[in-house]
C-alpha cells in the first residue's frame, strides 16, 4: 500500500516542531493534498493543532502504549489522504529510557519506514551545527534523516554560515525560518494550550503558517513524500452494530482522549453521545459515561456552578452505571478541586480532595490489575501513561484500587485506579486497542441497561 508519508522530528523539545509541521500541512493543502496528520508519543495537545489546520482527525503513535502492530494498524487505517504528515516527539531519539531508541520518534519512522526531516534550532550557534546535525544522523547506523529545516536563522550571513557547514553531510536543506518571537504558539503548564479553548486558534495557525511557508522549500518536501515505500495492508476489523450508549464529556474542560479509542468503543458496539459539563443541564441518556483528561481546574468555576450535572452523575456513579474518568476525570469525581487559591466543588463520588503542585509527574506506566474492574479481569496487564501537576489529598485509607503499578506514580503508594460502585477512574491514560478494553467496558454497559 503505497501511503506517501514523512516525519518531522526535532532536535529537542521547544525546537518548533508543532509551527512548522502545521506550517507544512498549510502549504500542502494550499498545493493540492489532503493531509491526515499523526503525532508521535501520548500528546493530546498538539494533535488539537494539527486537526484544526488538516481538517482530519490527528492521531497518536506511540509504541509504548499502543505496541508495534497497533503502531502499523492505526496508521493504515487513518491514512485515507493523499499524504500523511507525522509530528515527532521531544528530541528524536528520546522516547522510553536513555538505554534504547523505544518509543521514540525515530522508533516510530522506523516503524513506519519513513523518511524524516529533522528541525534544527540554528540560534546561537553558526558552524557547530554542522556537529550537532552530523551526530544525529551518525548516532543511529539508519537515522532515516533526508533533510533539515533550519529555525531562528538570525540573519542572511547567518543562514550562509549555516549552509556552508552542513554543505559536507550532503543532505538537503529544504528551509530555513528566521528567527520570530511572532511565529510562537502560545503555552501553559503542560504545553500550548488546548484548540477547543481558542475559538480563534485556527486563523492564528494560518497566519503563523503563512509566514512560515515563505521560508520552506515545499517542492522538496513534496519530493520527500513519495520517497516513502510501500507498506503491506492490515485486515480490517469487524465493527458490530451499536447496542449501547455511552456518554463522552467533551468540551473546554474534558478534550484529552484518543480518537482511536473512540472508534474501538465503536467497533465493540457503543454508539457515542458527546455532551458538555460546563453547558448542559444533564448527561444524555447513556448505559455508561466516559469523562477523559483535560483542565478541569482552569474551568472549576463554570464545572462547579453545574449543580445538576454533578448531581446527575453521581447518581448515576450510584446506580452503578459503568463510569470511566482518566486524569481530568478523576479529578472532577473527587469532592474538590484546589486551583489558584480557590477551591472549587465538584461530583463528591469519591471521598478526596484534588490540590494542584508545582511538580509536575511525567511518566509511562505499566500496571497489574489487582481486582477485576471495568475494563479487564484481575491479572490483566495496562500500559499507558500520565503527565498531570494535580495530587488527591485525603484518600481514604480503605480506598479499593484497581491497579498496581511497576513503572509510574499513580495515586497514591504506586496504586492508580480508584473504584466505587462501577465506577473506575485513574491518573494513567490507556490505549484501548492494547488490549480488550473497549469490547470489557460496552459489555458492563450493556449489563446495566439489561438491568
Amino acid at each position: 500500500m503505497k501511503i506517501p508519508r514523512l516525519v518531522i522530528a526535532g532536535t529537542t523539545s521547544g525546537v518548533g516542531k508543532t509551527s512548522i509541521t502545521c506550517s507544512v500541512i498549510y502549504a500542502l493543502k494550499k498545493m493540492g493534498y489532503s493531509v491526515q496528520p499523526f503525532k508521535v508519543g501520548p500528546d493530546y495537545i498538539d494533535p488539537s493543532y494539527l486537526s484544526a489546520v488538516s481538517g482530519n482527525n490527528a492521531r497518536n503513535l506511540d509504541s509504548w502504549i499502543m505496541g508495534k502492530d497497533a503502531v502499523v494498524a492505526s496508521f493504515m487505517k487513518n491514512s485515507t489522504s493523499d499524504a500523511s504528515v507525522i509530528e515527532g516527539v521531544m528530541g528524536y531519539y528520546d522516547g522510553f529510557s536513555g538505554e534504547s531508541n523505544f518509543s521514540s520518534t525515530h522508533h516510530v519512522a522506523s516503524i513506519l519506514e519513513s523518511p524524516v526531516i529533522l528541525i534544527l534550532d540554528a540560534s546561537r550557534t553558526a558552524r557547530s551545527i554542522a556537529a550537532t546535525a552530523l551526530g544525529y544522523v551518525k548516532f543511529h547506523r539508519n537515522s532515516r534523516i533526508v533533510g533539515f529545516i533550519l529555525n531562528k536563522i538570525g540573519s542572511k550571513k547567518h543562514e550562509a554560515m549555516c549552509r556552508a557547514a552542513l554543505a559536507p553531510l550532503k543532505i538537503p536543506i529544504v528551509g530555513c525560518v528566521p528567527k520570530n518571537p511572532d511565529l510562537s504558539l502560545e503555552s501553559r503548564h503542560l504545553g500550548l494550550i488546548p484548540a477547543v479553548e481558542q475559538d480563534d486558534l485556527k486563523p492564528k495557525i494560518i497566519k503563523v503558517a503563512k509566514v512560515i511557508l515563505q521560508y520552506l522549500d515545499m517542492e522538496k518536501i513534496a519530493s520527500i513524500l513519495k520517497q516513502a515505500p510501500p507498506l503491506s495492508r492490515v485486515e480490517e476489523e469487524r465493527r458490530e452494530k451499536p447496542k449501547t450508549t455511552i456518554a463522552v464529556a467533551l468540551d473546554k474542560s474534558f478534550n484529552f482522549y484518543y480518537y482511536d479509542n473512540f472508534d474501538a468503543l465503536k467497533r465493540s458496539g457503543a454508539r457515542l453521545e458527546f455532551f458538555s459539563p460546563i453547558s448542559d443541564a444533564a448527561p444524555p441518556e447513556c448505559s455508561g459515561m466516559y469523562i477523559g483528561g483535560g483542565f478541569p481546574e482552569v474551568l472549576g468555576a463554570p464545572l462547579a456552578k453545574n449543580h445538576g450535572m454533578k448531581k446527575a452523575i453521581k447518581r448515576l456513579a450510584e446506580d452503578s452505571m459503568p463510569v470511566y474518568g482518566e486524569c481530568g476525570g478523576l479529578m472532577y469525581l473527587t469532592k474538590s478541586i484546589g486551583y489558584a487559591r480557590k477551591n472549587y466543588s465538584m461530583v463528591g463520588l469519591f471521598d478526596a480532595q484534588t490540590s494542584m503542585e508545582k511538580k509536575m509527574v511525567l511518566n509511562y506506566t505499566k500496571a497489574t490489575a489487582s481486582a477485576d474492574c471495568l475494563l479487564a479481569k484481575k491479572s490483566a496487564r495496562f500500559f499507558g501513561h500520565e503527565f498531570h501537576y494535580s495530587e488527591l489529598k485525603s484518600v481514604p485509607r480503605d480506598s479499593k484500587f484497581a491497579y498496581d503499578l511497576s513503572i509510574g506514580v499513580g495515586i497514591s503508594d504506586k496504586k492508580d485506579g480508584l473504584m466505587e460502585y462501577n465506577t473506575l477512574a485513574s491518573y494513567m491514560h490507556l490505549y484501548f486497542d492494547r488490549s480488550t478494553h473497549a469490547p470489557n467496558f460496552v459489555s458492563s454497559c450493556v449489563k446495566y441497561s439489561r438491568r
